[in-house]
């Protein structure tokens, strides 16, 4: 077989969804205003939101945003950086406790060349990871196993979120 290019390429046909789907004008983020069956909204403070991704890499795929619809983290206010920055940790703190992950990938994309999909809405990604996650599976069969239904796990994330900044008073 002839190489394409002197990179390695990497397949995620469980992605494929996402990249088909028709992207809409509108900003996914500020379309979730209060959390309801109908939306991946987890937890929503005047501040911050967090959604679950609706083409996640991993069972658990967070993405954390202030609730304002800025692109740029220059343009966040000292305020909504505190918060995001302690809203990142308590999330990563929740899918420890609720999946065990073995580890996170937590990131953020900046720009249409970085990889964001919403370049107008900066979203940081929490990704738990496990040993072997990225196995021979997705190769061989076009399969990417994912253990939970995202509603269901929305649903359980809803709860223990609400929980937990109820317990700390927001």
């Amino acid at each position: 077989m002839q190489k394409l290019s002197r990179f390695d390429i990497i397949w995620a046909p469980w992605r494929k969804k996402y990249v088909i789907t028709t992207k809409s004008k509108k900003c996914f983020i500020c379309a979730c205003k209060k959390i309801s069956k109908n939306n991946l909204l987890i937890y929503n403070s005047p501040t911050i939101k967090v959604l679950a991704n609706a083409f996640p890499y991993n069972n658990g795929h967070l993405l954390v945003a202030p609730v304002r619809h800025v692109g740029s983290l220059s343009k966040l206010t000292p305020q909504e950086r505190k918060d995001l920055m302690d809203v990142i940790i308590v999330s990563q703190e929740i899918l420890q406790q609720i999946l065990n992950p073995q580890g996170f990938n937590i990131g953020l994309n900046l720009g249409k060349v970085a990889g964001a999909g919403l370049v107008s809405h900066l979203h940081f990604h929490i990704v738990p990871r496990w040993q072997g996650d990225t196995n021979f599976v997705p190769i061989l069969s076009s399969t990417k196993i994912i253990p939970d239904s995202l509603r269901s796990l929305v649903s359980v994330l809803r709860d223990v979120f609400a929980k937990r900044f109820r317990e700390a008073g927001r």
